[in-house]
């Protein structure tokens, strides 16, 4: 079946990546041992420690939402509170998820404004009450890269990553582009999450180029009591897990996790590059990770969806494009010159 013109609306739009394919390819010849027993998801495991440099303890879930909610429920009992930024997809994305696996932990969120979190957002909110009629802190979760693209540095980690533990709290960092922050930053998995003071990662697969899955790896094996349990109760464990587990293995032992990433930041970088200083035609923030969000007047959007460009308006109000591991940098030139053409006609007929 033919395919439609490649559309930025979302790096979810992308398929497998060639690395993934061949790996899920290969743990498809024959039968294997299921639920996780078999020796595709006990080498992917080992593939995550090695590149951790951890000994850590590693699960595997189909989708994000399962993936954060469920950890942070391992984190929490019901009486509990989660500390979050207000733009955090666990707040704005997950449908009450991570309450309902907790069994009613409560968000407290940050003052609108920004994306990331801040020492002094944390300790303002952990500290504001402490009777025992408010649910009682307990984690900090940051989103990296955030939900508006921009990543945290590993200053600003170990920053959060003190006041934490200072405060007696537990860090879990939502990676779903984690692959995105770490070709960012040109710093080590290890480095950003354990070295930095990060108790739980979750590790995004499905936007970095696997059909589905994510990995949820906890750096204290001590946090991993039982979340085993949860992932069968939450209907998340795979029968065939070495479907969920063995794209992992083409993904790390190949660098294609990295590799990946870096092509989706750079087209980003290029999309940004290739509109600036085009009249009417701002970045609504910083271009860091592989999100681009363009604040635009709406008769120039909505001249580009008359064009066929899809894409969201749901953060900030701008245009938000993405750009995955298979984006074909012509494509991205298309949709650069569309846009300036788009904000000539405009600015021509408002002359």
């Amino acid at each position: 079946m033919a395919t439609s013109a490649q559309q930025f609306g979302s790096d979810n739009y992308a398929g497998i990546c060639p690395e993934a394919l061949a790996a899920m390819t290969r743990a498809n010849d024959g039968s294997c041992v299921s639920y996780g027993d078999d020796e595709w998801t006990a080498l992917a495991a080992d593939a995550f420690r090695t590149l951790f440099e951890s000994d850590c303890e590693v699960f595997f879930v189909f989708n994000g939402t399962a993936a954060n909610s469920l950890a942070l429920a391992a984190l929490c009992q019901s009486f509990h509170s989660v500390i979050c930024a207000s733009a955090a997809h666990v707040e704005t994305d997950e449908c009450g998820a991570p309450e309902f696996f907790s069994n009613g932990s409560k968000l407290l969120v940050a003052p609108p404004g920004s994306s990331k979190l801040t020492p002094d957002m944390i300790r303002t909110l952990a500290t504001g009450r402490a009777d025992i009629h408010f649910p009682k802190p307990r984690v900090v979760t940051i989103t990296q890269p955030t939900e508006t693209g921009q990543v945290y540095s590993l200053d600003e980690i170990e920053a959060i990553a003190a006041v934490c533990r200072e405060l007696g709290l537990k860090l879990h960092m939502d990676g779903a582009r984690f692959a995105h922050a770490c070709a960012t930053l040109g710093c080590s998995p290890a480095e950003m999450t354990w070295k930095a003071g990060v108790d739980v990662l979750c590790f995004g697969g499905t936007k970095n180029g696997m059909a589905v899955g994510e990995a949820v790896i906890f750096f204290d094996r001590a946090l991993a009591a039982d979340f085993d349990y949860r992932c069968k109760q939450a209907g998340q464990l795979a029968s065939k897990m070495r479907f969920l587990s063995a794209p992992w293995i083409g993904l790390l032992e190949s660098g294609a996790w990295l590799s990946n990433a870096r092509h989706g930041n750079a087209c980003a970088t290029r999309l940004a590059g290739a509109i600036a200083g085009i009249s009417g035609v701002e970045l609504l923030f910083p271009v860091q990770a592989n999100a681009v969000f363009i604040h635009a007047p709406e008769p120039l959007l909505d001249d580009l969806r008359r064009r066929g460009w899809r894409f969201y308006t749901f953060i900030g109000g701008g245009a938000r494009f993405m750009f995955a591991w298979d984006a074909d940098p012509e494509r991205v030139e298309e949709l650069a010159a569309d846009i300036a053409d788009a904000a000539r006609l405009m600015s021509t007929a408002a002359a």
